[in-house]
């Protein structure tokens, strides 16, 4: 009776970020008979369009660093006063979301979800003090605690950590496995020889995802491995400062800046080697869509450890030895490039995407 139950989800906006890509895979896959997916947004998003195709309604309002923190708050509590509709908020915006819950708690939504996915701000000085305020807010109002791993339940919810539910970052897993056939095709598509060894990455070109330490070790391995190209996919406020290194490193030939792709689980097949040196991260959907690809990762050991599903394909270096990571990668490129994935692998682990999708759909009615 009435329909499903509408829950909004709060983001800044739905573009290819890992936050948003689990919640469009999750919305993908939930029965939206009984549960629909709506959006309180900032800014437009890539996915807007699929939102409204799947039945979603996206509500926007101006962004803090757009109007002002006094206006920003304003806005939120007017929005949540003027629909009294929703009964479960489930934001998404780290610390921020403390404001965000503590304008829902006083217009009385019931049910209030902080969802943690990172372990660590990102921003200039002033930004991170004050996402730090606003996090303080997180624990009072909010009903219940999710994080993708429970290093990102600590470093949000501090000393309420065990109280929060891990939801792992289920992908689509029949996407991702290994194909010759498509390793071809994106490789021809792509340019790239048969005998080329492909180093690739998938990030938004930002300071977390570390761009210039990985061409700083690309160069040095692109010494010993003349047929050797990087291949990044994503985009950014950096992008420019990367090409600019890319250009003094005289990379030009031998780096592909592919933009914001939708086929990553295509782009997947075409690497030989997937190398992530991030500063921190809460548990990247990307290592696990490598993974499920088959394909061998080298990453920086500040990502936690959650993220190896035990096949054999994860290797942890420190970010302060880029000799250990140009040896890892030259090692894993002298092998046999033969790869084999298992979906069993990824279900027995939980990320699954229809495992995900079912936790959550049993978790908004439950929490009702």
């Amino acid at each position: 009776m009435g329909g499903p139950v509408r829950v909004l989800h709060a983001v800044v906006n739905m573009n290819r970020g890992g936050a948003e890509v689990l919640i469009m895979n999750l919305y993908r896959n939930i029965d939206r008979t009984m549960i629909q997916f709506d959006f309180l947004t900032c800014k437009e998003g890539e996915f807007d369009a699929e939102i409204i195709e799947m039945g979603g309604r996206i509500h926007r309002i101006p962004y803090v660093s757009d109007v002002g923190h006094f206006a920003y708050i304003n806005a939120l509590n007017k929005f949540f006063l003027d629909h009294s509709e929703y009964k479960i908020v489930h934001s998404h915006m780290d610390k921020m979301s403390g404001f965000v819950l503590r304008s829902a708690k006083r217009a009385g939504v019931p049910v209030r979800i902080a969802h943690s996915h990172s372990t660590n701000n990102e921003g200039s000085f002033l930004k991170r003090m004050y996402k730090m305020y606003a996090g303080k807010s997180i624990i009072s109002n909010a009903t219940h605690l999710l994080a993708c791993s429970k290093n990102a339940a600590k470093w949000l919810f501090k000393k309420e950590a065990d109280k929060a539910d891990i939801l792992k970052n289920g992908i689509e897993c029949e996407k991702f496995l290994f194909s010759s056939e498509v390793r071809e095709q994106v490789r021809e598509e792509l340019n790239l020889q048969t005998e080329d060894v492909v180093v690739g990455h998938v990030g938004r070109f930002c300071h977390p995802k570390n761009h210039t330490f990985l061409l700083d070790i690309f160069y040095e391995f692109s010494k010993l491995i003349p047929n050797s190209v990087l291949v990044l996919a994503g985009d950014g406020p950096l992008r420019s400062d990367i090409e600019m290194k890319v250009k003094k490193l005289n990379l030009e030939n031998r780096v592909k800046l592919l933009g914001v792709r939708n086929d990553i689980n295509r782009l997947l097949q075409a690497y030989d080697v997937f190398v992530f040196p991030s500063i921190y991260e809460g548990l990247p959907v990307t290592l696990i869509e490598a993974q499920g690809a088959g394909l061998p990762c080298v990453i920086s050991d500040v990502v936690t450890k959650e993220v190896d599903l035990g096949v054999h394909l994860i290797e942890y270096s420190s970010l302060f030895d880029q000799a250990i990571w140009v040896e890892k990668i030259r090692d894993i490129a002298a092998r046999n490039r033969h790869r084999e994935t298992s979906a069993s692998i990824l279900f027995q682990k939980g990320y699954d995407i229809r495992h995900s999708a079912k936790w959550t759909q049993e978790f908004y009615l439950q929490s009702r």
